[in-house]
C-alpha cells in the first residue's frame, strides 16, 4: 500500500506481480552488516512493529523469548494501512521524533529511499538510521543478544533451514501469493503449493511436538504467525479455503501447544489482525467490513 520514490511518498493500492500475475514480494532494503556481534547498548535501539503483521510478530515473539523487552522499547503502528501507509495511532505519534507516518522514519534514515515502507523496523538512535527491516535478520540478532535457549542453535541450523525454505515460499508468503494473485493460474499454483506444504508439515508434526528439535525454535515462530492468522483471515480473505487449520488435527494441536507459550500468545492481537486485513485491502474487500467471526478454538475458552 504505497511506496517511496526518491524520498517522496506515493499512495497506491497495487501489489507487485510478474507478467503471469504472480505476487512478487520486494526484498527488504535495510540490512545489518553483521561485521561485528550485535550488542545491545542502553537507550540505543528502538523497535517499530505492527500487531497485525506476521513478519512483525516474528520479532515480537523473539524479543520476549530472549528476555529483551526491557532493553529494546517498542512502538506500534495503527492496524489500518491506507493513505500515507503505516501510521502511528491517532494521538500517539512516534515517541522518538514525533512523526505521524512510518515513511518519515525511512526518509530520516535515507532521504532518497525508494521502495515500500514495511515493518518491522529496528532503529539505531545513536546513528539515527535503520539497522534492519528484515524480520529474519532481526530475530537472529535478538537470538544472539538475548538469554535462554537459542532459537537458531548451531547443531540444528541445517535442519531449520531445510524447513524454513519451502515453508516461506509456499506457506508464509504462499498465503499472500494466493490473496494477491492477478490470474487464475497464479492463484491455482500458489494454492496447490500452500496446501501440499501444509500437508507435509502436518505429517511431520503428527509424531513430534515441534518442527525441529525438542523445544520451539525459529522455525516454529515462522509457522505460528501464519497458522494463527489462517482461519480468521487467510481462509476467507485470501481464498485459502481448502480447509481450515482447525480441520487438521496435527496442525491444530500444534497451534494450541504453541499458544500455551506466553511469548506466542501475548503477542497475538486477533482484533487488530482482522481489522488490518479486512480494513486495509479494499481491492479485496471494497466495503471494509470486518467480520465478527470465526469463533476460534484458541480464544473461545
Amino acid at each position: 500500500m504505497g511506496h517511496l520514490q526518491d524520498g517522496v511518498w506515493t499512495d497506491d493500492d497495487s501489489f507487485p506481480t510478474d507478467e503471469g500475475g504472480r505476487f512478487v514480494r520486494p526484498p527488504s532494503r535495510f540490512r545489518w552488516s553483521g561485521s561485528e556481534p550485535f550488542a545491545i547498548e542502553p537507550d540505543r535501539y528502538h523497535l517499530y512493529l505492527s500487531h497485525a503483521c506476521p513478519w512483525s510478530q516474528r520479532t515480537a515473539i523473539a524479543l520476549r523469548v530472549k528476555g529483551l523487552e526491557e532493553r529494546i522499547p517498542v512502538s506500534f503502528v495503527h492496524p489500518i494501512l491506507r493513505e500515507g501507509g503505516w501510521r502511528f495511532s491517532l494521538g500517539h505519534d512516534d515517541p522518538l521524533y514525533g512523526l505521524s507516518f512510518l515513511h518519515q522514519l525511512y526518509t530520516r534514515a535515507d532521504p532518497q529511499f525508494t521502495g515500500r515502507v514495511t515493518v518491522p523496523v529496528l532503529w539505531d538512535r545513536k546513528r539515527e538510521t535503520i539497522v534492519s527491516n528484515e524480520s529474519e535478520q532481526i530475530v537472529r540478532m535478538f537470538d544472539q543478544a538475548g538469554h535462554g535457549p537459542l532459537l537458531y542453535p548451531e547443531p540444528l541450523r541445517d535442519e531449520i533451514d531445510a524447513v524454513n525454505g519451502p515453508m516461506y515460499a509456499a506457506v508464509n508468503n504462499g498465503v499472500y501469493r494466493c490473496g494477491f494473485a492477478k490470474s487464475q493460474a497464479a492463484y491455482d499454483e500458489a494454492f496447490l503449493e500452500l496446501f501440499a506444504t501444509l500437508d507435509r508439515l502436518s505429517e511431520r508434526l503428527r509424531d513430534q511436538p515441534y518442527l525441529v528439535g525438542e523445544y520451539a525454535t525459529e522455525a516454529d515462530i515462522r509457522l505460528f504467525v501464519t497458522l494463527v492468522r489462517f482461519d480468521a483471515v487467510y481462509h476467507g480473505h485470501f481464498k485459502c479455503n481448502r480447509n481450515r487449520i482447525e480441520d487438521d488435527e496435527p496442525l491444530q494441536a500444534y497451534l494450541e501447544r504453541l499458544w500455551t507459550i506466553h511469548a506466542f500468545r501475548e503477542t497475538t492481537r486477533l482484533d487488530e489482525i482482522k481489522l488490518h486485513y479486512y480494513g486495509s485491502h479494499r481491492e479485496l474487500n471494497p466495503s471494509g467490513i470486518v467480520p465478527l467471526g470465526p469463533r476460534l478454538r484458541l480464544t473461545s475458552g
